[in-house]
């Protein structure tokens, strides 16, 4: 029992430190999307470093959904986990909130940019939320050591690419949590569905490629 709360609290001081530090990071940018992207992906990787040992670090629930479809996590974990993230992006909000105000929040809540339809949204948050499950994946297989810098490259990247388009979430929790702050719902079902939807597609093409 002590083993799980530990996996849990980890979980939660784990997605805090992500949330937390990369939406400062958006508030601090001024709109430079490189800053934004270092923010995000420096901030996985301190929280692989600090409590990969002791949960592997999802800090989102794309990531334990994928473990929980290759049977390498119980679906008790998997709630434990996810309450967990949750807690800790609203944790994480809620510190933005008192720091900055809800408008401050409301900045960090990811948003379909240039045009974006919600259903476009759904769809590219489910191709780079695959992309972060196959890299997640791979570096973990074996002795891991290759995982807090291929995962923290991995998110990098993808922010890189996507925050004009999507904002880059890629987290269920990462919106949701500041969503619940915010209290701005508008889109948050793509960016919810489409990270889960992304894991599915992203443990799947993994097996059928690196597996098979």
């Amino acid at each position: 029992m002590a083993g799980s709360l530990n996996k849990y609290l980890a979980e939660l001081l784990g997605t805090f430190v992500l949330i937390g530090v990369g939406s400062m990071a958006i508030l601090s940018a001024g709109g430079n999307i490189v800053a934004i992207a270092l923010g995000f992906g420096l901030a996985m990787l301190a929280a692989i470093y600090m409590f990969g040992a002791v949960s592997g670090a999802h800090v989102n629930p794309a990531l334990t959904f994928a473990r929980l479809l290759r049977g390498e996590i119980s679906g008790a974990d998997l709630v434990g986990y996810v309450v967990a993230q949750l807690a800790g992006a609203l944790l994480a909000s809620g510190l933005v909130a008192a720091v900055a105000g809800v408008g401050g929040v409301e900045q960090t809540v990811p948003a379909g940019g240039r045009g974006i339809a919600p259903a476009e949204v759904f769809v590219l948050e489910a191709i780079l939320t695959a992309v972060l499950v196959i890299v997640f994946l791979r570096t973990t297989s074996g002795d891991g050591a290759t995982a807090p810098i291929g995962v923290a490259l991995a998110l990098t990247v993808i922010h890189l690419a996507a925050v004009p388009l999507t904002g880059a979430s890629v987290n269920p929790v990462r919106s949701l949590g500041p969503a619940i702050i915010a209290v701005e719902f508008t889109e948050v079902w793509a960016y919810i569905l489409g990270p889960l939807v992304g894991a599915i597609v992203g443990v799947y093409v993994d097996r059928f490629v690196n597996e098979s």
